[in-house]
């Protein structure tokens, strides 16, 4: 073989020591990583940890008698499976039971409440306007007036600014002010009155007839009822919260709660709906590098929903706190009610303040699959043991052991000593899957169950095939003539390639089938794509360079018959090793 030209710079593959030494390090640095998280063990989903189990039956909303049906089931169950698996991969299950019940398996350790209050939200998603607004319960005073955006923001945001994306950035702070037009005056006139009060008047239900619903003698019936509801609002009592609007149309006023940026309860009145969340075509969560702003979230309207933003927020801007506010109200809960301060015709709009990931990536949550086309009633939450799941676990595990005893066993007793090179590799790859899986945990939510195990064992055979496709070149070169340590530098791209392409095909039988598939399946698919990758890693940077090291040795550069690269076992072609050629004989006419 060739000597390498001078000046030419060594290849990665002559410093094998580097990399065996990265992979190394990546372990130990990612295996820290998962003691420092308090994760040391993958989460495990609902079949093999227990979890919650939820009942959900469907409704008919007024004047729709035949809304339960099988497309409109469907569609809820689509959403409710993206609304609590948009929290991460979490092995939630979604499904109908029957002609009317939805049932959604939420795994132990998810976020459980988190999940049930996107799964079970089952009203419709509206964008009112805000009327009046004042903290609620023993915090807030006899008389009180409004609370201004830069107080009142709800538990999703703080301060936050409703603004145009193609526009500048708006300041997230707010007036102080409580001018406002009367509550009473506000429900006989437009929904998004102007602010055409003096800058005395008091936005208070109990104040004068000509700011408070309480006492004006025009009042109409509605205005009155809902005068009553407002006052007698408690909104730290469980229950009112919960019958708060209770009966309300989407083209009546309401009242409703929320909590500040305080963590108090802040009580609404809120005009008729004027955007619903069929309107959103998209909302997503945002990091905002460029003004450093923060965690923001984005929406798109839809050409309906574009005109009817853009109506809404023009009459609002031109009023004062708190009516130039919005309420997000998600099941009667304000959600977000951010304030405008201009007209949003682009169709599109953000909502910015001080959020932080978790409240943004929720909201926005919130605002992609708030609408169910069926109202829902949470029938039964019950708990879910494992102790049918581990008992199929425990087989699993045994089923894996023997599996990976027999490649073992067929490893050292065909390959002898490379099955050196290939047990540990073996270890690498199940090292850098297991802690790989338990930092997935609390980082996007994975929990493993039993098709995820399954996948984890199908990749002991992906594994060991890549080790038996670099030996079996290496050993074809040797059968060629060649010594051990030019062997394995041929027959390294010839296997690199077959390797890839292999690898690639899985990876994407993987990933097509983690796009079509929801729940247990969709975990087989990630394990079976994650282990596929780290396959890859493994071989590149650990099986190769260890191969090179190795290669050197006596051991097996000699071709001893325990090294698993005989050449007389192979059938090499001689030469075996190569040799000098001898010289011409010389004719004793020409000397």
């Amino acid at each position: 073989m060739a000597a390498p030209k001078k000046g030419r710079s060594a290849s990665a593959q002559s410093r094998p020591g580097r990399s065996l030494a990265f992979i190394l390090i990546a372990i130990a640095a990612l295996t820290g990583g998962m003691f420092l998280s308090g994760h040391p063990t993958p989460r495990l989903g609902i079949d093999l940890a227990g979890g919650t189990s939820i009942t959900l039956t469907a409704k008919n909303e007024p004047g729709q008698p035949n809304a339960i049906n099988k497309t409109n089931m469907n569609t809820a169950v689509d959403i409710m499976n993206r609304r609590v698996n948009g929290l991460g991969v979490s092995e939630a299950e979604v499904q109908t039971q029957g002609s009317d019940n939805i049932i959604v398996n939420i795994p132990k350790g998810t976020n459980s409440k988190e999940a049930r209050d996107q799964v079970g939200t089952t009203a419709k998603l509206y964008f009112r306007p805000v009327l009046a607004t004042e903290v609620s319960g023993a915090a807030a005073s006899a008389s009180p007036s409004p609370s201004a955006s830069s107080s009142s923001s709800s538990k999703a945001t703080d301060k936050a600014t409703e603004k145009a994306t193609s526009s500048s950035s708006a300041s997230p702070t707010s007036s102080a002010t409580s001018q406002g037009r009367a509550v009473t005056d506000a429900l006989k006139a437009d929904s998004t009155p102007s602010a055409s009060s003096s800058a005395s008047s008091s936005a208070s239900p109990s104040a004068s007839s000509s700011a408070s619903p309480s006492a004006n003698a025009s009042a109409s019936a509605a205005a009155t009822k809902l005068q009553a509801q407002y006052t007698a609002l408690d909104c730290t009592d469980k229950a009112q919260r919960a019958k708060a609007g209770e009966g309300s149309k989407d083209t009546d006023p309401t009242v409703a709660c929320g909590k500040n940026s305080s963590g108090q309860w802040q009580k609404y009145v809120l005009g008729p709906a004027e955007v619903k969340g069929t309107d959103i075509k998209s909302a997503s969560a945002v990091f905002d590098t460029q003004s450093a702003a923060g965690w923001k979230v984005t929406m798109e309207f839809t050409s309906g929903g574009s005109k009817k933003f853009a109506d809404i927020t023009g009459k609002l801007a031109k009023n004062q706190s708190p009516q130039n506010q919005f309420a997000i109200v998600l099941d009667g809960d304000v959600v977000s009610d951010p304030f405008v301060q201009q007209a949003l015709t682009g169709g599109s709009a953000e909502i910015s303040g001080s959020f932080d990931q978790t409240e943004a990536q929720s909201l926005a949550n919130m605002l992609k699959y708030g609408s169910l086309p069926l109202d829902f009633k949470e029938s039964s939450v019950t708990t879910v043991t494992a102790a049918l799941g581990g008992e199929q676990l425990h087989a699993g595990l045994i089923a894996g052991a023997i599996g990976l005893g027999l490649v073992v066993i067929y490893l050292v007793v065909y390959y002898r000593g490379l099955s050196i090179i290939a047990i540990p590799s073996l270890l690498v790859s199940g090292a850098l899957t297991y802690v790989i899986m338990a930092l997935l945990g609390p980082t996007i939510g994975f929990a493993l169950n039993l098709p995820a195990v399954c996948g984890a064992i199908v990749a002991i055979g992906i594994t060991a095939d890549s080790f038996i496709v670099f030996f079996e070149r290496i050993r074809d070169e040797i059968r060629e003539g060649r010594s051990l340590r030019p062997a394995v530098e041929r027959a390294w791209p010839r296997a690199r390639r077959t390797i890839l392409v292999s690898d690639f095909v899985s990876f994407l039988a993987a990933a097509v089938l983690f796009i079509v598939t929801v729940g247990k399946v969709q975990g087989f698919a990630f394990t079976l794509g994650l282990t596929t990758v780290l396959d890859v890693v493994v071989v590149f940077f650990f099986t190769k360079p260890l191969m090179t090291l190795l290669a050197r040795r006596k051991f097996y550069a000699s071709g001893s018959k325990w090294s698993g690269l005989d050449p007389k076992a192979l059938g090499a072609k001689p030469p075996l090793r190569r040799t000098r050629r001898p010289s011409a004989p010389v004719d004793p006419k020409e000397a």
